[in-house]
């Protein structure tokens, strides 16, 4: 455990990658979807870029800090929320400052850019809250628990898995899993990751994992993997928001890691028109209150389906298979 001769902040700091974008000369920027990005691993894939030849890239970075940070009269002066991303290949060190979205506010917000040439392979991206204490400008009073990685190669954002994934015969396997033996795959949000259990017992599941290609079992491969990531995007936002920690004037608080972050970025679909704070609040409502949760879930599947991009998946998938049939006929 780290001491530090100075008073620092308690609670959590939160860093969210909101988009991406890269510019090559003479050229457009280039917006990066959302498959660029995964909130539950924390990368950003800039390798999934159209343009080859990118020389910059543009992060939009947002970060949530402890309300103590700005409350007047404590013991810090000067707070600045600076974005940081180093690479020790490149020996490479860029910062950005964000600024508050609201005078005195959790949430701030800003750009962050580089260089293409400044990083080798993979950059760290972290948030520092700094401040002068006690005379001394500079000092670093809290930062974020959970970096972000920058792959500049990569075209998939992860650092192992989006979720995991298990091959398990569930008439064999544990008992629990024992009582889902006519099920596809379950998915189990308790852990630090999430865990998708495949049942190899089902008809044709093996084969459909192990194929490759534009064949219709491709095709089929690739909306199943779509739909997987639906139900864990279902899964981890009621296991989080069902686990909240509340405050003692009963204000919801967001969960550490990859539970608060699934849940920024699904909550804006679920209750759109709010903030990420009211919005919390209202879910929270709805869920220990008498009415409302009930009405809430086509939100959440509507918004699960939306960050799995499970509609166009099925629509790649279906103009596949027609493509295929007019193949055999002719």
């Amino acid at each position: 455990m780290k001491m530090f001769p100075y008073p620092r902040l308690r609670g959590a700091v939160s860093l969210r990658v909101d988009s991406a974008k890269v510019k090559a000369p003479e050229q457009p920027r280039e917006q990066l979807d959302s498959r660029a990005r995964s909130v539950v691993e924390r990368v950003v894939a800039l390798g999934q870029a159209e343009t080859d030849d990118w020389e910059t890239a543009t992060l939009t970075i947002s970060a949530t800090i402890p309300t103590k940070a700005t409350v007047p009269g404590g013991p810090w002066a000067d707070v600045a929320v600076v974005a940081l991303l180093t690479d020790r290949a490149t020996n490479t060190r860029i910062t950005s400052r964000l600024a508050p979205e609201a005078e005195g506010g959790r949430e701030w917000r800003g750009e962050l850019q580089l260089l293409r040439s400044d990083v080798f392979d993979r950059a760290t991206l972290t948030v520092q809250v700094v401040a002068t204490v006690d005379g001394v400008p500079g000092r670093i009073i809290g930062e974020a628990a959970d970096d972000w990685i920058v792959d500049v190669q990569s075209d998939t954002p992860t650092r192992e898995q989006s979720f995991d994934i298990k091959e398990v015969a569930f008439a064999r396997g544990p008992r629990w899993l024992q009582n889902f033996t006519d099920a596809p795959w379950i998915v189990n949000a308790s852990g630090t990751l999430p865990t998708v259990h495949i049942n190899t017992d089902f008809e044709g599941m093996t084969d459909i994992l192990a194929a490759e290609g534009r064949g219709s079992e491709g095709l089929i491969n690739e909306l199943m993997v779509s739909q997987m990531a639906a139900d864990v995007w279902i899964a981890v936002f009621h296991s989080a928001i069902g686990d909240l920690e509340i405050e003692d004037d009963g204000t919801p608080l967001f969960p550490h890691g990859w539970q608060g972050e699934v849940l920024r970025e699904l909550l804006p679909d679920v209750m759109p028109d709010r903030t990420l704070e009211d919005a919390l609040r209202e879910v929270h409502r709805r869920r220990v209150g008498a009415t409302g949760w009930t009405e809430l879930q086509p939100r959440v599947q509507y918004a699960a389906m939306r960050r799995a991009e499970v509609p166009k998946a099925l629509s790649e998938t279906v103009r596949g298979l027609e493509k295929l049939k007019r193949e055999d006929e002719a």
